[in-house]
């Protein structure tokens, strides 16, 4: 690994540039994601970058889509810098710098929706069930307390949102959005996804209290599950033998991060608004190891780093 990546630049054309990623053209089939070791929180993209954090994000992803293949096909191709500069020359004196945070992929039509899966009563939705006793305006059994686990998993799609926060919505919506059938394959397939995920995470000592999954459609009509899969970025992983049903949960995420700003917040010296405020190195550092962690209990191996 080098020094932590801000953000690339590559002699490629640039389909897009998010919070996380870059996303380059290769060819009309193929796409390269490129993960950078940006980091947000509270919507705000930070100064400072997170050690190997888009290594972890690609790496694990890369493993859960051969992990989780016979679940549903990925458009995952290659995560490996050797098979990526071999295939694209061009990037053969930058391999250095794309190694462990690049990855190859199909190029698909993405779904324009999130496809959030909950086990657990947490975040959003138990804001929303304190309210209301809903999820997405839809009725939950009585007397759940915070990160109760929910039995079967819910199935809670959300919309896209370019800024600020996704919302939640109905499956009903998301039929009459994307019509019946491809809303009930997303259902299936997030569910299924979700299901083997938690089932494979659980005897390492990692609860998957939820996630979300995003899709793509191929020309000929395939749906691939597409981004990143599983990951602490895309789900909430707390530690198995710290839970506690009743209150908030400890994770293996950003948590260090947010609960920094968020102190910051209630202390007012920090609006929530754009310019962030500057991170200790300790807040920086905690934040990496937490991703490094979840990589290692997952998959059984370090992540290889230059520490």
């Amino acid at each position: 690994m080098t020094a932590p990546l801000v953000a690339s630049a590559l002699p490629l054309p640039l389909l897009r540039r998010g919070k996380v990623r870059e996303v380059y053209e290769v060819d009309s089939d193929t796409l390269l994601l490129v993960a950078s070791d940006r980091v947000s929180a509270f919507d705000v993209v930070l100064r400072e970058p997170v050690p190997h954090k888009g290594a972890v994000l690609t790496q694990l992803s890369a493993f859960w889509f051969q992990q989780l293949a016979a679940v549903i096909p990925s458009h995952f191709l290659s995560a490996d810098a050797d098979e990526i500069a071999e295939r694209i020359p061009s990037l053969e004196p930058l391999r250095p710098a794309l190694t462990g945070r690049a990855m190859l992929v199909r190029r698909t039509t993405p779904v324009p929706f999130e496809c959030v899966v909950r086990g657990y009563v947490t975040g959003s939705a138990w804001a929303e069930y304190q309210r209301s006793g809903t999820l997405a305006g839809e009725p939950l059994p009585g007397g759940l307390v915070e990160s109760a686990r929910l039995d079967p998993p819910i199935f809670s799609p959300a919309t896209k949102a370019e800024v600020g926060h996704d919302e939640n919505v109905t499956v009903a919506r998301l039929a009459q959005a994307l019509g019946r059938s491809l809303a009930e394959r997303l259902k299936q397939a997030s569910l299924g996804l979700y299901e083997a995920g938690r089932t494979f995470a659980a005897p390492r000592g990692i609860i998957v209290a939820d996630t979300k999954f995003e899709f793509g459609t191929t020309p000929d009509g395939r749906l691939l599950v597409i981004d990143e899969i599983l990951t602490p970025d895309s789900s909430r992983f707390w530690p198995a033998d710290r839970y506690r049903p009743g209150k908030s949960q400890p994770s293996f995420d950003k948590q260090p991060l947010r609960d920094y700003l968020a102190g910051l917040k209630q202390e007012g010296q920090w609006d929530g608004d754009p310019p962030p405020p500057p991170l200790p190195p300790e807040v920086v550092r905690a934040t990496s190891e937490r991703y490094l962690e979840a990589y290692r209990l997952i998959t059984g191996e370090d992540l290889e780093v230059d520490r």
